[in-house]
This record gives structure tokens, sequence and C-alpha cells, in this order.
């Protein structure tokens, strides 16, 4: 079963940025760990970070035709911001759900808001990597 795994804006600088609140793992050895758990699940996960939004409509317009049954996304910066992700995710078609690194609803009042949250299934935040991958384990529960 095909998913994929859509990262925002800046989740390059993982590693890098922020430890305090992002912590020390970098994209890669995350992207690392959400692929074994995908497998170990019967999931096939396509990953991708993106910097631009509109890649990210175009990746989640285009998920449902490329055959992906369901979608995780970290939007980043773009979670407060981005109309048109939101707009995406409505008119998908297949479940998403979205993930933050760190608790937004803790952070700077900016951040607290998730203008596509209200679109996704649901949303988990303040995990760490740990964030996908219970997000792997509910996608693969609503996908059943």
């Amino acid at each position: 079963m095909k998913i994929k795994v859509i990262h925002g804006p800046n989740l390059q600088l993982l590693g890098r940025r922020e430890k305090d609140i992002y912590g020390e793992l970098s994209l890669d050895e995350i992207n690392s760990e959400i692929s074994k758990v995908a497998r170990s699940l019967g999931l096939d996960a396509n990953i991708d970070q993106y910097n631009s939004e509109g890649d990210i409509v175009d990746a989640i317009g285009n998920a449902a035709s490329k055959g992906i049954k369901g979608i995780i996304i970290n939007p980043a910066a773009y979670t407060h911001t981005s109309i048109a992700i939101l707009d995406a995710i409505r008119g998908c078609g297949i479940p998403v759900i979205e993930v933050h690194l760190s608790n937004i609803a803790s952070r700077e009042e900016y951040r607290k808001h998730s203008v596509t949250a209200e679109a996704v299934v649901g949303q988990i935040s303040g995990f760490g990597k740990s964030s996908y991958l219970l997000a792997l384990q509910a996608l693969k529960e609503i996908l059943v």
C-alpha cells in the first residue's frame, strides 16, 4: 500500500536548526526510521521534502493519480498560513494526517493555530520523530 510523506520548508535543516525545539536527528535519519517502520506495517512510503508551497500543493494534488492511498504531512511554517495547502488537502480525496515534531500548541502565539488542521483526519504533534511513526500506525488503521 503506497503512502506519501511530505516534509515542508526548512526541514532539511533538522539536526542543525534549533535543536532544543526540533531535536538532534537529521531529516535523513528521520526518513530512515519512517521507511523502516512503514515497511514493518506493510506500507510503501514515498518521502519528499519541499521548500516551495506550490510543490507541496502539486504533490498532494497528484497523489491519488499515482496510486497513493494516504498522506502524512508536516507542512512546517505553511501550517499557519497556507490556504492553498488546505484546499489541496480538501480536494485530494485521500486521508491526510498532519504531524509536527514540536508541540505547536505550546509555541509562539502565531504557531498555535493550524490552518491546515481543519482538513486532515487528525493531527499528531510534540513527539519528535515519533509523531511520524504514530501517524504511520494511524494511517495503516485508517486504510485497512
